[in-house]
C-alpha cells in the first residue's frame, strides 16, 4: 500500500549534479526568505556526506547576493555528537572547516551546541540558543532543514524504535545510547522537524535504495524515523540521485546535466 503524500521525489544522475541544484535551492530559498516579512533566513543542515556535498557548491551559489544577505543568515544544526570542535565527528568542526571559511556567516548567526557539558546539559543549552534565535516562535520554525537518511531509515539523532520518537514537549533533546557512534548526542525533535517551512532529504548511493523504497512506498505500522518527518504545513523533498532511487515505483521527477 502506497504511503500517503511522500512528498516531491526529485532523482538526479549523479551526486554533483544533486549537489549543485541542492546548492541553487538553498540560495534561491535564501533571496526569497530575505525579501520577505521576517527579511531572514534560518537553515538547519545534517552531517555526514552533506558536508562535502554543501562545501563543494554553496559558496558558488551563495556569492551573488553578497556578505549583506549572509549577515541575515541563521544557521543551525539537526544533530550534533557530543565531541570537541576540534573532533573528526563533530558536525560544526566539519562545517567549520570546510564550508564556513568559505561562506562567511557571521559566528553570532551559527548556533552550536556547548561540547563541554555533560549531554543533558548540552541539549538545554541548545535549545536554549535557538529559542533566544527564534523569539516569537512557540516552536522554532526554519525556513529550511537539510536532512539525510541512514541505511537503518534514521534521520538527525532519530533512530528507529527509540523513546525519542515519542518526544513532543522538548525541541532538543540529548541521547545517551545511540545506536551509531558516538553514543552521546543531541538532536532536534520530530515537532521542531514537523513544523519547518520546508524539508528537504538528501540521499545519494545503493546502499539507501532498500530504506527509500520502505519510506515512500510502504505503510508501515511502526514508520521509520524519516517516515515521520511530515511537516504540518510545510513542505517536503526529497533529492536522490539514481543509485539511490533504482527501487522506487512512485512518480518521481528526472533531472539531468543539458
Amino acid at each position: 500500500m502506497a504511503a500517503p503524500a511522500p512528498g516531491l521525489i526529485s532523482v538526479f544522475s549523479s551526486p554533483q549534479e544533486l549537489g549543485a541544484s541542492l546548492a541553487q535551492l538553498v540560495a534561491q530559498r535564501a533571496a526569497s526568505c530575505l525579501a520577505g516579512a521576517r527579511a531572514r533566513f534560518a537553515l538547519g543542515l545534517s552531517g555526514g556526506s552533506l558536508v562535502s556535498m554543501l562545501a563543494r557548491e554553496l559558496p558558488a551559489a551563495a556569492a551573488p547576493a553578497g556578505p549583506a544577505s549572509l549577515a541575515r543568515w541563521t544557521l543551525g544544526f539537526c544533530d550534533e555528537r557530543l565531541v570537541p570542535f576540534e573532533h573528526a565527528e563533530s558536525t560544526y568542526g566539519l562545517y567549520r572547516t570546510h564550508l564556513l571559511s568559505r561562506l562567511p556567516i557571521p559566528d553570532g548567526r551559527v548556533i552550536t551546541i556547548n561540547p563541554q557539558l555533560p549531554v543533558q546539559e548540552a541539549a538545554e543549552d541548545y535549545a536554549q540558543k535557538l529559542r533566544q534565535a527564534f523569539q516569537g516562535d512557540s516552536i522554532p520554525v526554519f525556513d529550511l532543514l537539510i536532512l539525510g537518511v541512514g541505511p537503518d531509515g534514521h534521520t538527525c539523532s532519530l533512530f528507529p524504535d527509540h523513546p525519542l520518537l515519542q518526544e513532543r514537549e522538548k525541541i532538543v533533546a540529548p541521547i545517551s545510547d545511540s545506536p551509531k557512534p558516538p553514543p552521546q548526542r543531541v538532536t532536534l525533535t520530530l515537532p521542531v522537524l514537523n513544523a519547518a517551512r520546508t524539508v528537504i532529504f538528501v540521499a545519494t548511493g545503493e546502499g539507501k535504495a532498500a530504506v527509500l523504497k520502505r519510506i515512500l512506498e510502504d505503510k508501515e505500522e511502526n514508520p521509520l524515523p524519516a517516515a515521520l518527518v511530515q511537516p504540518h504545513t510545510g513542505k517536503l523533498c526529497w533529492f536522490l540521485d539514481e543509485a539511490a532511487a533504482r527501487l522506487l515505483t512512485v512518480p518521481f521527477e528526472k533531472h539531468s546535466a543539458l
